[in-house]
């Protein structure tokens, strides 16, 4: 393989391995303030049982999260610093404040909530938590903002052979990463919200805590109902900006290789990818295609046959990966209403094979996230920066295969025992249950 194949593997590597980990910090840390919140407000018991055993969880994802990210930016440097060279006027501004505001920020405020329990006021540690949440969240802007001006680049002038920003608002307000960071967020939220439903189901399948779990599911189910809601809509959001800024990417996604209005969309997962969409030799929908990209049924698709084939993405991981998403997410978003409504009834924990469901579709959500990713960077190929800047060019001159090969297996060894100490972790103190005896805390806040 060349150099610029195996530092693409290398990249989606660590970066899919290190997204395993991010939306469920995004999702668990807000959804932690708010179990908190409850037991301030209500001073019931069981919101705080609920906080601590949830934020457990949330912190030894939190902590592998930071180690597998850290590796990414180095990357920057090693791999691919033809690019650091060209653009890092630009890309590297984001990258900076993230570490020093936005991450600065977070690392703080949850040591707080890590070291303040009896030592602090239950008002005062509630606050330390959503200052941790909410500088989460800003450091995912940053970063997505950062990837949206790979994706959309703006506010830049080329001068001396490399792009220098010239308005720093244009790339702060990035419409295409706004709409990014809002999708991301909500998936982070249904993940999430996926993983409470799945581990309480598997609790209540062993009549364990009946209780804790029955609430933790009920409010869980609620937050991945809105947030796979909104994760459909932001997603459509986001293809109406990807046809109109990335027409191939669009059109690999579609599997759309001729230029026409009116374009039906086709309904199969495996039709033939060569051929467009056509109401008698396939499942389609007339005109669909045209109606999603633009609001418009009679709107123009521009097809693959209109691009060189140097500039066309692969099409066909694209094209399934898009459609696996898409139907992951509408399975989310039919377990979540199933959730709700069962949820409620009396004889809910007697639903064995619903419960049962719900554990196995715990892996959901993070596949979605991955094939997600997939469609964003694949679709965006040969370009690194689209339009502006090719894959090609931007890898190192002075690294060989050899020393990417060497680094990659590094990584994977690595990244596996870190992967394999997570999910240990997490197994482990998931099965185990919530504490029964909170009333330190009750007691040393209650004073506060």
């Amino acid at each position: 393989m060349s150099v610029v194949t195996l530092s693409q593997l290398q990249f989606a590597a660590t970066g899919m391995f290190h997204w395993i980990f991010v939306p469920l910090t995004l999702g668990l840390s807000i959804m932690t303030a708010w179990m908190e919140t409850k037991y301030v407000t209500t001073g019931d018991e069981t919101w705080l049982r609920m906080t601590k055993f949830w934020g457990k969880l949330f912190l030894i994802n939190f902590a592998l999260g930071v180690v597998t990210g850290i590796t990414m930016e180095f990357q920057f440097g090693m791999n691919w610093s033809e690019y650091s060279r060209y653009v890092g006027d630009i890309f590297g501004a984001p990258l900076a404040i993230e570490a020093t505001l936005a991450f600065f920020l977070e690392s703080v405020f949850i040591g707080v909530w890590i070291f303040g329990w009896n030592k602090i006021s239950k008002k005062t540690h509630l606050v330390s938590i959503w200052l941790a949440s909410g500088a989460t969240n800003v450091s995912a802007l940053i970063i997505l903002l950062a990837n949206a001006w790979m994706q959309k680049p703006v506010g830049y002038v080329i001068r001396n052979g490399r792009a220098e920003m010239n308005d720093f608002m244009a790339v702060l307000t990035n419409d295409y990463g706004w709409i990014k960071f809002v999708h991301t967020l909500l998936s982070g939220y249904a993940l999430a919200a996926f993983l409470i439903m799945g581990v309480s189901a598997w609790h209540l399948l062993r009549k364990n805590e009946n209780d804790f779990f029955v609430r933790s599911f009920r409010m869980a189910a609620v937050w991945a109902f809105v947030a796979s809601i909104g994760v459909g809509i932001t997603g459509d959001m986001h293809a109406v900006e990807i046809a109109r800024v990335q027409p191939t990417k669009f059109a690999a996604m579609e599997s759309q290789w001729e230029t026409k209005r009116g374009v039906g969309m086709n309904l199969l997962l495996f039709p033939n990818v060569s051929r467009e969409c056509n109401s008698i030799e396939e499942i389609c929908v007339p005109n669909a295609l045209s109606l999603l990209a633009f609001h418009d049924p009679n709107a123009e698709i521009k097809g693959l046959k209109s691009f060189p084939p140097e500039l066309r993405p692969p099409v066909l991981p694209v094209y399934l990966s898009f459609r696996s998403m898409a139907g992951l997410g509408t399975l989310m978003i039919l377990l979540s209403l199933a959730g709700i409504i069962l949820s409620r009834r009396q004889r809910f924990i007697e639903y064995r094979t619903f419960l049962t469901l719900m554990v196995c579709a715990i892996p959901a959500p993070y596949l979605a996230e991955q094939l997600g990713w997939l469609v964003a960077e694949l679709g965006r190929q040969p370009w690194i920066v689209y339009g502006v800047l090719k894959t090609s060019d931007a890898v190192s001159k002075s690294i060989t295969s050899t020393q990417v090969i060497l680094s990659l297996i590094g990584f994977t060894v690595l990244y596996g025992m870190l992967g394999a100490i997570d999910i240990f972790l997490l197994v482990k103190y998931a099965k185990k249950g919530p504490d029964t005896d909170v009333s330190s805390i009750i007691n040393v806040q209650g004073r506060g």
